[in-house]
């Protein structure tokens, strides 16, 4: 594991890269906002996951997340003392992988990076959460090893919530995202949708939870 740490707390720092060290990992830390930006800048071919803090000389974690999310899918983890409902929503919607509020447990941590390092690594375009198994490359969904016949529709449904598990989803950008721009659709589409989805999955479709006012979200259970 190499791990780029973006945070401006020396001691936060230091706790973090012993602990990471202690486990075989390599740290690379950086303190200033603008110095991240241009790390970003450079490329991040090397490193394995991003911990990025949101409160930042130079430049916040906001913009550096931004950044990142250009030209990169690389795993990034939020690690921040900002814990209103608010700032996580807006670090989920920005592309973090996870959202961590201080102060933490280092072996937590430890084990998000891992978690979400082994999900990261998955080959061959699969992608698993929970039961459900989706290979984007054969375009295939299994649920517990038994393979579901799904629309092209449904699939691609599927395909976008799985990628953004623990997400929430509104309607309108599944509209967006599934449906051509000339198309003409309504929220009842993406409603009927779901439920055939939920139906065709069988008892996995438990994991496709409704955020009432909100829209949707995959998650693991």
């Amino acid at each position: 594991m190499n791990v780029l740490l973006i945070e401006d707390d020396i001691e936060i720092c230091e706790v973090i890269e012993n602990y990471f060290t202690s486990k075989g990992a390599e740290i690379t830390i950086v303190n200033d906002g603008k110095k991240a930006l241009r790390t970003v800048a450079d490329g991040l071919e090397g490193y394995s996951v991003v911990l990025l803090d949101i409160m930042l000389p130079g430049a916040d974690g906001y913009e550096i997340c931004r950044s990142i999310r250009k030209t990169s899918d690389i795993p990034l983890i939020f690690i921040t003392a900002k814990g209103r409902e608010d700032d996580v929503l807006s670090g989920y919607s920005l592309g973090c992988d996870d959202y961590i509020v201080k102060p933490f447990m280092l072996s937590a941590l430890y084990a998000k990076c891992q978690a979400i390092l082994k999900r990261a690594g998955n080959t061959e375009g699969q992608i698993v959460c929970g039961d459900i198994c989706i290979d984007t490359k054969k375009l295939v969904c299994t649920v517990a090893g038994r393979e579901v016949d799904l629309p092209p529709k449904s699939f691609a449904i599927l395909r976008y919530l799985i990628e953004h598990r623990d997400w929430v989803v509104d309607r309108e950008t599944l509209l967006d995202k599934i449906w051509d721009e000339d198309s003409f659709c309504v929220d009842r589409v993406i409603d009927n949708h779901i439920k055939k989805l939920r139906k065709a999955l069988g008892s996995a479709g438990s994991q496709i939870h409704t955020v009432i006012g909100r829209g949707y979200k995959l998650s693991d259970r």
